[in-house]
């Protein structure tokens, strides 16, 4: 194993795979999970995709955005855990970015990945995105679509464009990142690629790192950079945390695509957004950090947040933008407890680590536009999860025709009868391929 990562490290080759799990949006609906690699964009004798590619006649529409990091701390979600209230169910898009799902200890950073968390939280999300998958349909009723009984029909999930699905979800040991769209503009996404970063030991592990997810929707391309860096209160622990974001900048890279011209790079993307447990500190003596915690002066705070101060210094994403911060501290509470680590009297010698606001979103780029920005009240870790709401603006075609169907053609067959999950993998999917949601 080691000298394996040490190669992998002096020959600056990407950290694990570039498969990921996805709904595979096949012309029945989902038939579960499956694994999609990047190998996929091949060039197709079907010439929609040139006419798309070179065609530049759009409109702008508006969509709304939904992106939260949560740094769960290797706390294990129970099945009853309800996030619903935690979800605006008015987006068209859902991106959900956590870090530490599992705990950073050496068999999980150095052994196979434990997906069995990864399937609990994204069971979860379905549950809470699509808790009205059934409903009954005025529009049915009209057309006497009763069953045997004489009652009427209830929809099918996969019949409701309010429904939503998984287009990616990509673990990197701790890091999760799973991305849901509404169906009914499923069938315009296209290219979705992940890419992961270790920056965490020898500079190359996954225990720290980011895994950035991209894809095109109509004209206009996105990437999420779902991030966790380099920990640590001293001074001058900031300038790891610059260097992991230059790393994950450098080092992140995607496919071009059949046609070569897809974004290789993230800050090649229309609109990216970074969210995740950044670690930024607040520059300040402890004492005075929770004395102005506990008086709320939360301005007086964020003029010594280090990330606040690096940005506006240029020294690290330069031009990048971040809401105004309303809300208290995310970082670090006593478990299950609304009250600050450190608070407390604790053990003799423990570290005490002061209120800090470690969990962040930001963005580049034009076309965006925040209408949120707050922090949840879950007390299922020492972090709180963090959610903002953009409107993305994105540029469409005005002419579609053909476009549906090229999504719905004989080259997406081709496609899923390429597909092979190995059954090591822990997704090999069983059972009938009628229309159904599958819990991952």
């Amino acid at each position: 194993m080691w000298p394996r990562l040490v190669a992998n490290k002096i020959l600056r080759k990407p950290l694990g795979s570039n498969n990921f799990v996805t709904d595979f949006p096949g012309n029945d609906g989902p038939d579960g999970l499956v694994l999609e690699a990047p190998s996929f964009d091949q060039p197709s004798s079907n010439s929609t995709s040139t006419i798309f590619n070179h065609h530049k006649d759009t409109n702008t529409h508006k969509y709304k955005v939904f992106v939260s990091t949560w740094n769960v701390g290797g706390v294990e979600p129970q099945q009853d855990m309800n996030i619903k209230d935690w979800i605006d169910t008015s987006c068209d898009i859902y991106v959900f970015g956590f870090q530490e799902i599992v705990p950073l200890k050496a068999s999980n950073v150095l052994g196979s990945e434990n997906s069995s968390i990864c399937m609990k939280w994204n069971s979860l999300i379905r549950e809470a995105l699509n808790k009205k998958t059934h409903y009954y349909s005025q529009d049915n009723l009209k057309h006497d679509k009763h069953d045997h009984d004489g009652n009427p029909n209830i929809i099918e999930s996969s019949n409701n464009p309010r429904e939503f699905h998984c287009i990616i979800s990509k673990q990197m040991v701790g890091i999760l990142i799973s991305v849901w769209v509404r169906s009914n503009i499923r069938p315009f996404i296209r290219h979705p690629n992940v890419s992961c970063v270790g920056c965490g030991i020898m500079g190359c592990l996954g225990n720290k790192g980011s895994v950035s997810v991209r894809f095109r929707l109509h004209e206009t391309s996105f990437c999420f950079v779902c991030t966790h860096l380099a920990s640590g209160s001293r001074e001058g622990d900031e300038k790891l945390r610059n260097s992991n974001v230059a790393d994950i900048l450098s080092r992140t890279s995607f496919p071009r695509g059949p046609l070569l011209d897809l974004p290789r790079k993230i800050l090649d993307h229309d609109r990216v957004i970074f969210l995740g447990d950044l670690n930024y500190r607040i520059a300040l003596p402890e004492a005075t950090t929770r004395s102005l915690v506990e008086r709320r002066e939360w301005n007086a705070l964020l003029k010594h947040d280090q990330l606040m101060m690096e940005l506006k210094e240029g020294q690290v994403l330069e031009g990048w933008h971040e809401g105004a911060i309303q809300f208290a501290p995310t970082y670090k509470y006593c478990p299950n407890s609304n009250v600050y680590y450190g608070c407390r009297p604790g053990n003799r010698g423990e570290k005490r680590r002061a209120p800090a606001w470690c969990d962040r979103i930001i963005w580049c780029g034009k076309g965006l536009k925040q209408h949120e920005y707050g922090r949840g009240i879950s007390k299922l870790s020492d972090h709180r999860p963090v959610k903002a709401i953009f409107t993305a603006e994105v540029g469409v075609l005005r002419t579609l025709k053909g476009y549906h169907s090229f999504f719905l053609s004989e080259r997406l067959d081709k496609i899923s009868s390429q597909l092979q999950v190995s059954s090591a993998d822990g997704f090999l999917c069983k059972g009938s391929t009628k229309s159904r949601s599958f819990k991952i």
